[in-house]
């Protein structure tokens, strides 16, 4: 077997965990410093008989020093270290980042994912990402919380729940947490693995991600203008997601530690301040081995774990390339908990917390094939960022296994993208299953408060024909280089007929490695982003890095690709009166019978000038309304839109409107259209309520009426 390090810095680490110096090993073994010094920076190497006597001396094994696989156990235990609390009396009732987010599965995996995709490590190839969970009960807990060493946790959580949770929210759910591991025997375990990322590099206290992630808040250590996050708020939804606050680590590195890279083990616990025997603690803990280094020898840093120890934390990792395995203890999801019924049968109650988890399974493919979907996404030369699936275990057995697809997600987005990525876009929609792209430019300020000036910024907008598994059509998705959602809104004030759609916005790096102004774009739009990551707009980060007009670029930019978008899906006029649409309009009348002269000392009326119109996928009716409104009109009068079916004998069936809006020139007013004063034209839209239609839409055509008055028509 392959050694993992040389021989001399493993045995410099096994010196320093168990408090030895170089003079005290060769004291113990009758030899030289000198020689002890040359092993440890590989002039020589010890004989076999020295190294059996080194072996006693760690209280190890030869297998152990051979392969170096592993730590020898000589020196202090693993154990947990818990903050002391501050001198001057200041006490923290929870992790105040942790309520930033709400603690609920779909934002977990938005947060975490991005984590993942912003800690990639080769670019070319993309990162992967596997959420798995675990139900243990019965004996399964029990072997698991001794392998945390649960015994010294419990008077600490014991002091969290004495006072009945009075000490705050943290401290509520950690007893809820508690009550139901032990009242029902059992646990939720929520690993999370990603593969090609840098995991947790750096040192135990310097300036690093593990540092950033394991001891510091507000640390995000990333410096990459394409990163997701900027806050160092994002891993707080770990803890978050924890019933028990409780999160174990296990990394591989992408750059070795201490000679080492894989099973770096760490975990941090997240309490409220609490008083346990006398003494007062600040909050946090970790999990790891006591480091004699420090001022304090309680202080607890990472060690390197053994493959035993690993399984038994749950930690195994699939392969070695470098990543994280995060695991969360108890954990829960407010969104999707339903609460048991009042039974006595066990069974029952055993299922509903099955298909709890199962719920958690659902929501966690849901959130990443909705947020990353883009992410997922691939095309010509461009492979996806990322990868992802979810599974589930039940007391060991799997029982569901699923991988993220987006082409079953976002069928219609993906195509949209994967058109872009591969060439192959058009100019406007011809045809079912095209995508037409346009450029829409966003004028990115200077730093420094400058209003005036800047640089040009091309992205990209894609629209595309909308399928029914996309959900809600006609919505404009945006994004930038990680190609996580970071917007999804509705495109308003769309025509009458326009056939559904999905659209996406790429800015930045999105929108392709020559997009002018590609990178001012991304640290513009990064700093307007809140620590959800989740829309565009005013921050303070932004007032200040630019100025506190800077957030009206954005707004601009989004007028402008709602613009864009409603361009590229209008249908032209001619195309209404061709083809199918042909059909509606031969049925379509308007005002029912031609009209009479009207006397020369009849009032002015507003008239019928236009109608589009369409059978939508309810069979309704849908009209848009142009009314020419000559001078002379009293537009103190209303103006009721009456719709009726053109039926071949017999008076004509009324269609009652379902939905009338004004679009300009008028109002809504009790039914009717209350022309605007000065106004000479006006538009509406109205749909018939399909409820009350006495025939199919399709087996009749539409008359359109304009009632003035008390009635009388148009």
């Amino acid at each position: 077997m392959k050694a993992a390090e040389d021989f001399g810095p493993w045995l410099a680490r096994q010196l320093k965990n168990a408090g030895k110096s170089q003079t005290d090993l060769a004291d113990d073994l009758g030899v030289t410093r000198a020689a002890v010094s040359a092993w440890i920076v590989g002039r020589s190497v010890p004989r076999d008989d020295t190294i059996r006597r080194i072996a006693e001396v760690l209280n190890t094994d030869l297998e152990t020093i051979h392969t170096r696989s592993a730590d020898a156990q000589l020196g202090l235990p693993v154990s947990w270290y818990h903050r002391p609390a501050h001198a001057d009396g200041g006490r923290e009732y929870g992790n105040a980042a942790a309520f930033a987010f709400e603690a609920d599965v779909e934002v977990l995996a938005r947060e975490a994912t991005q984590n993942s995709l912003d800690a990639r490590l080769d670019p070319a190839e993309p990162v992967r990402v596997r959420y798995t969970l675990h139900h243990l009960s019965g004996e399964a807990v029990a072997r698991f919380r001794e392998a945390i060493d649960w015994e010294s946790l419990l008077p600490h959580y014991d002091a969290l729940t004495a006072d009945n949770g009075k000490q705050g929210k943290v401290a509520r759910t950690i007893a809820g947490g508690l009550r139901d591991m032990y009242q029902s025997h059992r646990l939720v375990l929520l690993r999370i693995d990603d593969y090609n990322a840098t995991g947790l590099t750096g040192g135990d206290y310097d300036d690093g991600i593990f540092a950033a992630v394991v001891r510091r808040q507000l640390d995000s250590q990333k410096r990459d203008l394409g990163a997701g996050g900027s806050y160092g708020l994002g891993k707080a939804t770990l803890w978050a997601t924890s019933r028990l606050g409780l999160v174990l680590m296990n990394s591989t590195l992408s750059e070795p530690y201490e000679g080492r890279t894989e099973r770096r083990l760490i975990g941090r616990l997240d309490l409220p301040w609490r008083e346990v025997d006398g003494r007062e603690f600040a909050g946090p803990a970790w999990f790891g081995r006591p480091d004699s280094t420090t001022k304090s020898a309680d202080v607890a840093r990472s060690w390197w774990a053994d493959e035993e120890t690993v399984e038994k934390l749950y930690l195994t990792r699939e392969s070695a390339a470098p990543g994280t395995s995060f695991l969360i203890v108890g954990a829960h999801d407010v969104a999707s908990r339903v609460p048991a019924k009042d039974t006595e049968d066990d069974v029952e109650v055993e299922e509903n917390e099955h298909d709890a988890v199962l719920r958690m399974h659902a929501r966690l493919v849901d959130a990443l094939g909705r947020n990353f979907w883009a992410a997922m996404t691939g095309g010509g030369d461009h492979k996806p960022h990322l990868e992802a699936s979810v599974r589930t275990y039940i007391d060991g057995d799997l029982v569901r296994d699923e991988d993220v697809d987006p082409v079953v997600t976002q069928p219609s987005r993906t195509r949209a993208l994967r058109s872009f990525l591969e060439g192959t876009t058009v100019d406007r929609l011809t045809g079912p299953g095209q995508v037409a792209r346009a450029a829409v430019t966003l004028n990115v300020p200077l730093h420094g408060g400058q209003v005036r000036g800047g640089v040009s910024h091309e992205a990209v907008v894609l629209v595309t024909t909308a399928e029914d598994a996309d959900g809600r059509s006609n919505r404009l998705v945006s994004m930038r280089g990680n190609r996580m959602t970071v917007k999804d809104s509705a495109v308003t004030n769309l025509p009458i007929g326009t056939n559904p759609f999905q659209a996406i916005l790429l800015t930045g790096r999105a929108a392709g490695p020559d997009a002018p102004g590609a990178e001012a774009a991304e640290e513009f739009l990064r700093a307007s982003e809140p620590p959800e990551h989740d829309k565009w707009g005013q921050t303070e980060e932004l007032r200040l890095a630019y100025s506190p007009s800077a957030y009206r670029r954005i707004a601009a930019l989004t007028t402008a690709a709602n613009t864009v978008v409603r361009d590229l899906v209008a249908v032209p006029r001619a195309k209404r009166r061709n083809g199918g649409e042909a059909k509606i309009a031969g049925r379509l009348k308007v005002g029912g019978a031609a009209k009479k002269p009207r006397p020369t000392t009849a009032a002015v009326q507003p008239e019928l000038d236009n109608v589009d119109a369409l059978i939508d996928e309810t069979g309704a009716w849908s009209v848009t309304v142009d009314l020419r409104v000559p001078s002379g009109v009293d537009t103190d009068r209303p103006v009721t839109p009456v719709a009726k079916f053109d039926v071949r004998s017999g008076p004509r069936p009324a269609a009652p409107w379902k939905d009338l809006v004004a679009i300009s020139g008028c109002e809504v007013v009790d039914g009717a259209l209350q022309l605007l004063p000065g106004s000479r034209k006006a538009v509406f839209r109205g749909v018939t309520d399909v409820s009350r239609h006495p025939v199919r839409a399709q087996l009749t055509g539409l008359v359109v009426e304009l009632r003035v008055g008390k009635g009388e028509q148009a």
